[in-house]
């Protein structure tokens, strides 16, 4: 009892003794406290302007509970009220952004924007009208009716644009207010009104009259406190002997802890052991003692630290690994008495030799994955890790409520999925058209060649291209040969053919088609002939030289004309009867049209273009100077592409090159923008709601985007080729008014696909008429849509296809009653029954639907494929080639790997075909990064901490990689733990030891600032915010503190009333504090000269407001063209400065800009924490080509200039 007794007394002095002493550290920023209210509503808006807008209306007036409810009650309101748009999960992300304050200079942005207007003196809220204000809505309305007469104002990215019309001749009226409050209110209710009836444009922006005077403090970043490197050193104990283990040191008389002689102790008191060793153990872990540790000690640490977190309650495993991180240099002494589990060691190295191999981590290194997405963690950050999760919730609660559930989750998740395929798609040149001037395998100028395959898996050096006799490398020019960008490009193909280079060379002349037109008045009708002839009477080879010949008789700006090919006929071929060659009567126009046919159903861009091996060529890539390059390029990189084929045994000797290039996966007979587009819209099927029918149009109005597609995609019937039920890989909607030609042309040319061998699709059909939809003007649409209702398969497809027919549609339309159409085989009573008892309501909901989720215009047409939205402008465009180029993109892209998983899970087959669909939609929709890992461990017992999640609900999929003795372990530890009160995690952590230490692992302590939710006092007001306490470190040692925070953060300290890089706890008396302030956030970027593509260096650019043009400058550096600049949220204007710089220079283009590329004025919006890089080009004026920016005599001189002044005197 006498031990006991000194222990809590010795314990209980120890803590009121080291309680007092400590280190906290807090970051504010440098603007006022932003209200949680409108940073909800930012949150909210990511999910899009729907649900922003409705959130809005919800809360309009929510600011008079501010006064009458304690702020924790007013907080929680906010809460609630966002509940009613985001899922819990999304709650619980809605509640540590706003603990980040991840959208303060989001809602602080507009507040600048206001700022610069500026606001009229006494307005809480007033609107601005194309530059003139308002502070009512009586005066606003004066100044809509002459707003017309006025420059319309400058909207920004980041604006709130109320759904409407939003034509671009309407006027706009811009709010600025707070949200939630009365005078919001008055203005939101008569804008919105007005916008929704087509008569403005209502934007608004965040404006708070009178901002809250205090700052808050911001979290997301790390502290250190860091000992001063002549403080802390492992002494080399080269006496110790080697066999001396940690595990079995036993405790002598002399053992002493903290005055205690526990070997003593335990003589005298043989029933206490365990009590005893387990007080030993506290206080040696209690202790501060910084005594520097042997060598031999250090060894097997970053193990036994390991070790101890393996042992404890898998509850307490984070917070300990926090704890040994964090406070290390406490906490080491205690860890060299830790005995190491060697199973779990052999583990270790059994799983770093597999991680090593097979992902190239090492041991030491850290890596984090959430749901296979790598998340490095030099590079990312609070806040752009709470953008992953955002992302990533949005993909499993949509899987979680399509049904697909646990561990199934993951699987469709790794599968890969692609939408930037459009550069690798390529067309058939097996065509007629094509004049092939060359073949590698057949011509006699290359018989000395090589011809096996094998040559290509034969060593050469690097960069050398192959000469083997065979077609790998094809290009074909599509030229109008009377343009002038054809002679440079004929040129640059004689220079290939001239040097030997292994290149099949074609030409497609696209010429006029017009059979009046002879060669007599079209120079390029005049080319083909006399080409088709040369061709005939000599060769291929003799035709390319004279084309050659021809061309380089045309002077440099001038185009091919009539006169140059006769001058050439009459020269070169004297015999030749031209008038036989060029006139009406020619017997060489044999294909002419075919050139043009091939062009136009290739869907290509604007003459020239390229096809390397079947592969368009950008324009940019066509200009001649760059032509060369990038065909030799592609020549190298298509040789890996061989090799790797013949290694694979994918290719024969006896077979076929250019058969074998044509019919890869990636040949597609069209290449059509639309489709190939990397803009795309996708419907979202994740809802489930409420009410699923679209027959009663007032409810289906209520609905929101994706409940209306979720009912619209539940009450869809399908035409499909097959008459039993067949699981479809592609569903296509086809939108379109019928009862027009356009829309009944692009109806027949979905089934017409769907109809070949080659599809797997099936069609869905939405009605989108002109009008309002009556019994009159609907006749067509519901006789397809009774059939599909009372019909079996084929005698739906059947009568639909009958049904399109002109000749029907014109029965029909004269009077010709519906059952007259039917066809044999149907039921006939039935259809009639459905037809004539049919309710127009699901029209008008079909209509809205149209409107308001597929954002089209009453009559236009549109193709969904498996939720992806292509808006069609002329529905002929959308031809029969066109639908089978969008199923091959669908397929390859996402659907048919869906399909496999889908069809695994053994549902019947019109669910799984809308399940495939669904996926599809939301896996696509996605927005891409790198490829997912599956990271897996060879043993998991002993060196793998695993934590499970919460079953039946939705969850993250987090594998860690760390050694627990390391920087990246301080911060990924705490991490983990706040992230585990978000979100329900599976998480696995691997103790990715290092072996053999030789010196201390980690040199500092160390506190990471992030907290799951806004905390609040007892008394309920909220507190200031998170920050870093330090408490329990040893007074010894001399620190320094160091904030680590994100990179584009400019930080500095404000208050402190000592030494912050010299802090001696000895020397002070009570609680060190350091107050910083964030401020600026930097605003990086690249600048470069169009006309050398070098910097321009020592040019200088200005950064301001319209009403403070200047309010920080840089300068750009030499290298890499990298400049810098200081600024905080708000909308700036970028401007060369006043001076040389603008003398001489102009902005000719930027990247990464609020405004359009070909705007005078750069404007940079900065409304987030994350770094903001933006490149701009400029060029000097035409009068100051041969100006110098940094050698004007009447510059002033530097320091140096001075000294070499002074030195010459």
């Amino acid at each position: 009892m006498r031990v006991v007794f000194i222990v809590l007394v010795l314990l209980r002095f120890q803590h009121v003794n080291s309680a007092s002493k400590g280190v906290i550290a807090s970051l504010q920023a440098k603007w006022d406290m932003t209200p949680l209210l409108l940073e909800t509503s930012e949150f909210i808006r990511e999910d899009g302007d729907e649900k922003f807008w409705q959130f809005v209306d919800t809360v309009k007036e929510l600011t008079v509970y501010k006064n009458g409810e304690s702020v924790r009650s007013y907080y929680n309101l906010i809460i609630k009220k966002a509940g009613q748009f985001l899922t819990d999960l999304q709650v619980n992300l809605l509640k540590l952004s706003l603990s980040l304050r991840t959208y303060s200079p989001a809602v602080h942005a507009f507040q600048q924007i206001a700022s610069d207007e500026p606001p009229p003196d006494g307005c809480s809220a007033f609107t601005v009208v194309h530059g003139q204000k308002a502070c009512s809505t009586k005066d606003m309305k004066k100044l809509l009716k002459t707003a017309a007469g006025r420059p319309r104002p400058y909207l920004y990215k980041s604006d709130h644009q109320y759904p409407g019309l939003n034509e671009t001749d309407l006027p706009v009226a811009v709010l600025y207010a707070e949200i939630g409050t009365k005078e919001f209110n008055t203005f939101h209710k008569v804008l919105s009104e007005r916008a929704q009836e087509g008569k403005l444009i209502y934007v608004l922006r965040h404006f708070v009259s009178e901002p809250k005077n205090e700052r808050m403090l911001l979290s997301g970043y790390g502290v250190e406190l860091a000992i001063k490197n002549t403080e802390y050193k492992a002494v080399d104990d080269t006496q110790v002997k080697e066999s001396k283990s940690v595990s079995t040191d036993k405790e002598d008389e002399n053992d002493e802890v903290q005055g205690f002689l526990f070997g003593k102790l335990k003589k005298s008191h043989p029933e206490l052991q365990g009590e005893l060793g387990e007080l030993r153990k506290h206080l040696l872990e209690s202790t501060n003692d910084m005594t520097p540790l042997k060598v031999w000690e250090l060894q097997d640490l970053s193990f036994q630290a390991a070790s101890r977190i393996m042992t404890v309650p898998k509850f307490d495993s984070l917070k300990l690994m926090q704890d040994l991180s964090q406070n290390f240099p406490s906490r080491a002494r205690s860890l060299t008495r830790v005995a190491v589990n060697q199973n779990m060691k052999k583990e270790i190295e059994d799983n770093q030799k597999r991680l090593s191999e097979s992902m190239g981590i090492h041991p030491g290194d850290a890596s984090l994955f959430i749901n296979g997405i790598h998340v490095d963690l030099d590079i990312h950050n609070p806040f752009s890790i709470l953008d992953i999760l955002r992302g990533e919730a949005k993909i499993l609660e949509g899987l979680h409520n399509l049904g697909i559930r646990g561990s199934s989750i993951s699987k469709f998740l790794h599968l890969p999925t692609s939408t930037t395929v459009e550069d690798s798609y390529a067309l058939d040149i097996r065509h007629s058209s094509i004049m092939w001037v060359n073949d590698i395998e057949k011509d006699s100028m290359y018989r000395h060649w090589p011809s096996s395959l094998q040559e290509l898996l034969r060593a050469t050096f690097p960069g050398v291209i192959r000469q083997i006799r065979r077609n790998f490398f094809n290009l074909v020019l599509l030229l109008d040969p009377t343009q002038e960008e054809s002679v440079e490009l004929v040129k640059l193909a004689e220079l290939f053919y001239k040097h030997n280079i292994p290149l099949r060379i074609g030409f497609v002349l696209v010429v006029s088609v017009d059979d009046k037109v002879d060669g007599y008045l079209d120079a390029g009708v005049a080319l083909f002939r006399m080409l088709n002839y040369i061709s005939e009477e000599y060769d291929e080879a003799q035709a390319f030289t004279s084309m050659v010949s021809i061309y380089n008789r045309v002077e440099v700006g001038e185009t091919l004309s009539v006169n140059t090919i006769t001058a050439y006929l009459k020269k070169k071929f004297p015999k030749a009867n031209a008038a036989k060659i060029l006139g009406v009567d020619s017997s060489y126009d044999d294909n002419r049209k075919a050139g043009g046919v091939f062009y136009r159903k290739s869907g290509l861009g604007a003459l020239p273009v390229g096809l390397f091996n079947g592969v368009p060529l950008s324009s940019e890539e066509m200009d001649p100077e760059e032509l060369e390059t990038v065909l030799l390029q592609r020549i190298m990189e298509t040789t890996n592409f061989f090799q790797r084929s013949v290694f694979m045994g994918q290719i024969t000797e006896s077979g076929d090159v250019v058969d074998f290039l044509m019919e890869q996966a990636n040949v597609v007979p069209r290449i059509n923008p639309l489709i190939l587009s990397s803009e795309r819209r996708y419907l979202d099927f994740t809802a489930s709601p409420v009410a699923d029918d679209w027959d009663d149009t007032t409810m289906f109005s209520y609905l929101d985007s994706r409940d209306k597609t979720a009912v619209v995609s539940k009450r869809m019937k399908y035409l499909t080729r097959d008459e039993e039920e067949m699981l479809y890989g592609v569903t296509v909607w086809v939108v379109a008014d019928i009862e027009q030609p356009s829309g009944r042309q692009l109806l027949r040319n979905a089934l017409k696909h769907m109809k070949s061998s080659s599809s797997s699709c099936r069609v869905g059909v939405i009605n989108n008429p002109i009008g309002k939809p009556t019994e009159d003007n609907s006749g067509l649409y519901r006789a397809l849509w009774a059939s599909l209702l009372t019909q079996s398969n084929k005698n739906t497809l059947d009568f639909t296809l009958k049904l399109l027919k002109e000749e029907n549609v014109e029965l029909f339309k004269q009077g010709t009653k519906i059952k007259h159409l039917l066809k044999q085989g149907m039921d006939h009573d039935a259809f009639e029954k459905k037809f004539n008892t049919m309710e127009l309501d699901f029209l008008h909901s079909q209509q809205k639907f149209c409107k308001e989720v597929l954002k089209l215009k009453a009559g236009h047409g549109a193709v969904v494929s498996n939720g992806r939205i292509l808006g069609l402008l002329v529905e002929e465009d959308f031809g029969l080639e066109d639908f089978h180029l969008l199923e091959k993109i669908t397929l390859r892209s996402s659907a048919e790997k869906i399909k496999s998983k889908i069809k695994q899970m053994n549902l019947n087959a019109q669910k799984a075909s809308d399940l495939i669909m669904k996926v599809d939609a939301l896996l696509t929709a996605s927005p891409k990064g790198e490829s997912r890992k599956d990271v897996k461990f060879l043993k998991d017992k002993h060196s793998v901490l695993q934590l499970a999640q919460r079953e039946d609900e939705v969850f993250y999929d987090v594998v860690a990689i760390v050694d627990p003795l390391t920087r990246d372990a301080q911060k990924l530890a705490p991490l983990l733990a706040v992230l585990g009160q978000v979100v329900n995690m599976k998480v696995q952590v691997f103790m990715n030891c290092r072996a053999k230490l030789s010196e201390m692992p980690l040199k500092s302590f160390y506190q990471y600032v992030l907290e799951p939710d806004v905390s609040f006092f007892g008394n309920n007001s909220i507190s200031p915010g998170p920050m870093a306490r330090f408490t329990e470190i040893p007074e010894s040692p001399l620190l320094t503190l160091n904030m680590i925070t994100p990179e584009s953060w400019m930080v500095e300290a404000v208050r402190s009333p000592y030494d912050l890089d010299n802090i001696h706890l000895q020397e002070v008396s009570g609680v060190v504090k350091a107050e910083y302030e964030l401020e600026y956030l930097l605003l990086e970027g690249h600048c470069f000269d169009l006309s050398t593509g070098q910097p321009p260096r020592g040019l200088q650019f200005t950064l301001g407001m319209r009403q403070k043009p200047l309010m920080h400058d840089t300068i750009v550096m030499a290298n890499l063209g990298y400049f810098q600049l200081k600024a905080n949220p708000g909308a700036w204007i970028l401007r060369l400065r006043e001076g040389r710089s603008e003398d001489i220079y102009q902005i000719q283009a930027h990247d990464g800009t609020d405004s359009p590329v070909e705007a005078g004025n750069v404007i940079v919006v900065l409304n987030s924490f994350h770094s903001k890089i933006i490149k701009v080009r400029v060029q000097k004026k035409a009068d100051k080509l041969n100006e110098d920016l940094l050698s004007e005599e009447t510059e002033s001189k530097g320091i140096w200039d001075s000294i070499t002044r002074a030195s010459s005197r």
